[in-house]
């Protein structure tokens, strides 16, 4: 029996339904871009493993960092206590984030980075006196799995069967060419009730809806009238953190400054779990007091993980070189030499590029559903032939590694060429 008729009996994916799902390649080594599976079958990882990766997989200087941690501190708790590894990380963070930002709080996942936000928001006005318990999010929206997140989330296959157990969202239109001035209008309204604690976005791009993009100007409107309302603002940079739009973060492109962050995936280059949420000053103040219950009481076991730092520092600083910041711009113009080339297609209906995240838009005659027959022959189509993408619903979207070839982005963009001859 090998690995992958193996993992059917005993594991339970995420994302899956089992009875109706085909087996699962299983992986056994990874190199720069590359990944094997156990009968030696090459894939070239094209959405960096769920957008975690982007300095490619077995990357030896944050292996070297991990290594050097592990064998000094690889844990110590963070309640009550602190380490060199996380005064250096948070510092390292302040210094590259928006000036706004001042306080650092760990968790694990972006999950729980979106948590600590929302609870962070809440509690705020919870600490003041004030009544304001309902979020304001996007149609469409995702963030995340745990109920905070879910509840913020706007892609209902994801919530509906816990609906009624989840804290109140009330979701605006996404403010897309053409719907600008609606979805301004609508959070408008929403920010004079004095019934909202913060808005929560995803900056410039909405991954799990198939990255939907829309314009930082019309952002930087949104984020102004939360201010003037006293409504916090949430960017979920899980996604677009670490310069997949082609600045460290989204919030870079923006003349307003969201007044939390949310990041995590490629904070530590895709090795250890570990996520951060980042806060104001005002926000930090709204909890110190002499009162204990006014507190964040929110941890969890392996919050500022010593040996997650020491990747992240080394991720970082990996993000910060030439070399990087060359291979994101030349994945960028390669993106965009190819929705040159294939904007046209008699089977493509829209095309989006920004930094190193490209999608298409497959023309189809009815609505596809997330996992729909059109989804699932796509990505049946592409592991067939060596690509790892993920297609959601009808829209075929590349998140590279920085460092994949041109080689390979060329075979990335033929296999999809061919896939379009098929649906």
């Amino acid at each position: 029996m090998n690995l992958s008729e193996k993992d059917l009996l005993y594991n339970w994916h995420p994302y899956t339904q089992h009875k109706t799902a085909q087996f699962h390649p299983a992986i056994v080594r990874g190199k720069d871009a590359l990944l094997w599976d156990e009968n030696g079958k090459e894939f070239i990882d094209a959405i960096a493993s769920w957008w975690v990766n982007p300095f490619g997989h077995s990357n030896q200087i944050i292996a070297d960092a991990i290594y050097n941690q592990l064998t000094t501190l690889e844990h110590v708790l963070f309640g009550g206590f602190t380490h060199d590894k996380a005064v250096l990380l948070s510092e390292k963070l302040i210094g590259i984030l928006p000036s706004n930002q001042k306080k650092v709080f760990y968790s694990d996942n972006g999950s729980t980075a979106v948590e600590v936000a929302i609870k962070g928001a809440l509690q705020y006005f919870y600490n003041k006196g004030a009544k304001r318990t309902k979020i304001i999010a996007f149609e469409d929206a995702f963030h995340g799995d745990t109920f905070g997140a879910m509840a913020a989330s706007g892609i209902t296959f994801y919530t509906e069967a816990f609906r009624g157990s989840l804290l109140e969202v009330v979701r605006i239109p996404v403010p897309i060419c053409g719907k600008e001035e609606e979805a301004i209008s609508v959070l408008k309204q929403l920010v004079a009730s004095n019934e909202y604690a913060a808005f929560i976005f995803e900056p410039l791009v909405l991954g799990a809806a198939g990255m939907v993009m829309y314009k930082p100007e019309v952002l930087d409107k949104m984020i102004h009238i939360c201010k003037d309302n006293n409504v916090f603002t949430i960017a979920d940079e899980v996604m677009t953190g670490f310069g997949k739009t082609g600045k460290t973060f989204a919030s870079d492109y923006l003349v307003n400054k969201p007044d939390m962050m949310c990041l995590s995936k490629a904070l530590t280059g895709g090795t250890i779990p570990m996520a951060i949420t980042t806060f104001t000053q005002e926000i930090y103040n709204g909890f110190y007091d002499d009162d204990v219950n006014k507190a964040l009481f929110h941890g969890h076991t392996f919050t500022a993980n010593p040996t997650g730092c020491a990747a992240a520092l080394a991720s970082i600083d990996l993000l910060q070189t030439e070399e990087t910041q060359r291979n994101i711009q030349r994945v960028h113009q390669s993106h965009l030499s190819f929705e040159f080339k294939i904007k046209n297609h008699s089977k493509v209906q829209t095309t989006r590029v920004l930094g190193v995240i490209f999608a298409l838009e497959v023309k189809t005659d009815k609505q596809e559903s997330y996992y729909g027959t059109m989804r699932n022959k796509l990505y049946n189509f592409f592991i067939e032939n060596g690509i790892i993408l993920r297609p959601v619903g009808n829209i075929i979207y590349i998140l590279p590694p920085y460092i994949i070839t041109d080689n390979q982005l060329q075979k990335v963009y033929s296999i999809i060429e061919n896939a379009l001859e098929i649906v």
